[in-house]
């Protein structure tokens, strides 16, 4: 005998498979909220994380730009003393200038110059003078330009014949007007200091 069976029990399968599948899309939707909230907490605290190292680094480099800012003032500070430190010295050095520049007129003057003064306007000297013969100022040039450690850069400006005044002969003169710059010593100090001066 054949048995048949008249209840819905396909109509019961279809509903218990809808139900599975509802639940299994809402297991689904709560995993996935889960799994997005925990992937988004995650994510805060790393970006945290990193907000705090930039705000470390942010406040490193703001130390860094005073102590930058007070090197650069030290700077300037030293080169400010270095600079009245160069002063002090040269005019100690100076001192002694109008001591050097006769002693070196003395030597560096050949025979038949005579002298009649002489200007210092800073380190240049202007000299006026006479002399026997425009050879004697030619050699006087020579001198000032080569011979002497002191004294460098000689540049005639004005040379001239002039009857000599005590003369009943109506011998003339050669009246002349140099320019010559005077070393400091310190400029002699770092010319000996180099490398290949010759020692004197």
């Amino acid at each position: 005998m054949i048995r048949i069976n008249l209840l819905p029990h396909r109509e019961a399968k279809r509903k218990l498979k809808r139900n599975a599948f509802a639940a299994l899309l809402a297991l689904g939707g709560i995993l996935g909220v889960a799994v997005v909230l925990v992937v988004g907490g995650y994510n805060a605290s790393r970006i945290s994380i990193q907000n705090e190292r930039n705000l470390v680094l942010k406040n490193a480099n703001a130390e860094l730009d005073k102590k930058i800012a007070a090197i650069a003032t030290l700077k300037q500070e030293i080169e400010a003393l270095k600079a009245r430190q160069q002063a002090v010295e040269d005019l100690q050095g100076d001192r002694n200038q109008p001591v050097y520049l006769l002693d070196e007129l003395v030597k560096q003057a050949p025979s038949g110059v005579y002298l009649k003064g002489f200007k210092q306007d800073g380190q240049r000297v202007t000299l006026s003078g006479l002399a026997q013969s425009q050879e004697r100022v030619a050699e006087l040039l020579r001198n000032l330009g080569g011979a002497s450690p002191w004294l460098e850069r000689p540049e005639l400006t004005e040379v001239r014949a002039v009857p000599l005044a005590q003369s009943k002969t109506g011998r003339k003169v050669v009246e002349f007007t140099l320019a010559v710059a005077i070393k400091r010593p310190r400029d002699i100090q770092v010319a000996t200091d180099a490398p290949g001066a010759s020692s004197k």
